[in-house]
């Protein structure tokens, strides 16, 4: 009987043994499965967002990243990416400013890299946008370089093909679609809320103003072809910087909805914006009359579209204004 008793509890002590040998094993074989698909996905070769930039191989998952585009920087962020070195200007959008931190490298001003610092740092990758578009060449002689900002032609499909160029290298696939799913339910209130707002005119403030049409190349068109706001004036120049209009041409547009940019706060530049837009002129349009001068944050329009954080932001600021 003693015998007996003594064999069972042998038997129990080795059945324990075995049942965690075995989930040892099986936890380090799904560790090195997962390894083993991230791995697998190398060679990759990756495309720019915009045209005239050379394609890019990586054999490996880039490590030591240095990114100037702050749209993809924020991809990044939201993804749990880190990053090695950043742009450093006098602003950061708000949910960016960790990246103002001693802990985050110098790699220079968004329009000036420190081409010297930053080839002393050895990146595996540079990501870059247009402010940095005539340092490419001597950007691509230190590391690969990838343009990663949307293209204003195309602006929501390319800022998707930017999501997607992060989420493959860094292999974030299942938390960018689930980020992106987000943003197209959010694209889907504003919708709802530009069909009952009225024609909308997007203009930027920099002492004077600068005011953006709807169609291909302008650089806040997807105000009317993403989020659905019937434009105010279809024939305003199409380009990175709008048209310089008067408050006199702004009150002839006469728009129901009007959307203010403050370019000199998110330069880091004391702004009048709102004393210089609310004049006797502008105070004589519909938009003024209805309440419905909506300044957008400057940081966030200004330097970080592009981004997952950054356009799921962007649409829930101009729901929060009209609504």
């Amino acid at each position: 009987m003693k015998n007996f008793k003594l064999l069972t509890i042998v038997m129990a002590m080795l059945l324990l043994v075995l049942t965690a040998c075995s989930a040892k094993e099986e936890e380090t074989t799904g560790s090195t499965s997962e390894t083993s698909e991230e791995n697998s996905a190398f060679p990759m070769t990756i495309k720019s967002t915009v045209e005239g930039y050379a394609d890019v191989t990586f054999e490996k998952t880039p490590e030591k990243i240095v990114v100037f585009d702050y749209g993809f920087l924020d991809t990044l962020d939201a993804l749990g990416v880190d990053v090695m070195a950043v742009a450093k200007g006098k602003t950061f959008p708000e949910h960016l400013e960790k990246y103002a931190g001693e802990e985050y490298l110098n790699a220079g001003t968004l329009k000036e890299p420190l081409l010297e610092d930053i080839a002393a740092m050895e990146p595996d990758a540079i990501f870059i946008s247009a402010r940095q578009a005539d340092f490419y060449d001597q950007l691509s002689e230190i590391a690969p370089v990838v343009y990663t900002a949307p293209d204003t032609a195309n602006y929501w499909d390319s800022f998707k093909e930017s999501v997607n160029i992060a989420a493959q290298l860094f292999n974030k696939q299942e938390e960018a679609d689930k980020k992106l799913a987000e943003i197209e339910t959010a694209l889907e209130e504003v919708n709802a809320v530009a069909a009952e707002s009225g024609r909308a005119l997007v203009t930027l403030y920099n002492e004077q103003l600068s005011a953006f049409g709807p169609s291909e190349g302008s650089r806040y068109g997807h105000v009317h072809s993403v989020y659905g706001f019937e434009a105010a004036d279809d024939s305003l120049e199409n380009s990175t910087h709008g048209a310089q209009v008067s408050y006199e041409q702004v009150l002839e547009i006469n728009p129901d909805v009007l959307f203010v940019i403050d370019r000199l706060a998110a330069t880091g530049v004391e702004s009048n914006v709102k004393e210089a837009i609310e004049n006797d002129i502008i105070n004589k349009t519909t938009a003024a009359q209805n309440g419905n001068i909506i300044y957008l944050n400057g940081a966030l329009w200004y330097l970080s579209g592009g981004g997952l954080e950054s356009e799921l932001l962007k649409i829930q600021e101009i729901i929060d204004a009209l609504k």
